[in-house]
């Protein structure tokens, strides 16, 4: 339980150093949660600052959504030598929901960073790259139907716990599973505000003829 805690706290430290505020340094001091809709994740930083400084944001989330999952597990911790167990049931689930968690409050930027989902995808693509069929398609799909990236992102996350009890639910895929449903659970919460404003009828819409739009 000790290893456990402490690797899920370097995943929380690690997904704490957040993408948007990262690179809003190294662009002289941008601070996005001071742009567009305050929220320092990718969508937020393709509307304010750009595809390029967007890039770099959403790469930075995926990778320390996947490096806690890829590297922990195996990984020895000196003061724990000898007493350290196997971690490879709960570990990565526990490690990729802290590493989401850290992303959206962090550790080191005052616990204000984004929504979850480019760390989310980085997670999957080191628990079960499999899942990232339906979450990517599930996001497309639901975007060009909506045109909401915030609708499409929630949809997303649903996808991945939604595929695996389509394809079956077994003991070994239940870590996974926590881990999906929590996130997709989660994915709402972070999108609350989004929600509100669909509701007003205020959210900024990425494709205003989205198919089912343009039925109205």
């Amino acid at each position: 339980m000790l290893e456990l805690g402490i690797k899920a706290l370097l995943a929380y430290m690690l997904g704490s150093v957040n993408g948007a505020l990262v690179v809003g340094r190294l662009y002289g001091g941008v601070d996005i949660r001071k742009s567009g809709s305050g929220n320092a994740g990718g969508t937020n930083a393709l509307r304010s600052q750009g595809p390029i400084f967007a890039l770099f944001t959403v790469c930075i989330d995926i990778g320390k959504g996947f490096l806690p999952v890829w590297i922990l597990p195996g990984m020895a911790l000196p003061l724990l030598a000898g007493s350290q167990q196997p971690d490879v049931l709960f570990g990565p689930a526990l490690y990729a929901a802290a590493a989401v968690l850290g992303h959206c409050y962090p550790l080191w930027h005052g616990f204000r960073g984004g929504k979850g989902a480019a760390t989310m995808v980085g997670a999957y693509l080191a628990l079960a790259p499999i899942l990232l069929v339906p979450v990517l398609l599930g996001w497309l799909v639901a975007l060009l139907l909506f045109g909401y990236v915030g609708i499409a992102t929630m949809i997303s996350g649903l996808s991945a716990p939604i595929y695996i009890l389509l394809k079956g639910l077994n003991d070994s895929q239940l870590p996974v599973f926590y881990f999906s449903s929590a996130c997709a659970l989660f994915l709402v919460y972070t999108h609350r505000s989004n929600i509100q404003r669909l509701l007003a009828g205020t959210e900024n819409c990425m494709f205003p003829r989205a198919l089912l739009r343009r039925k109205r």
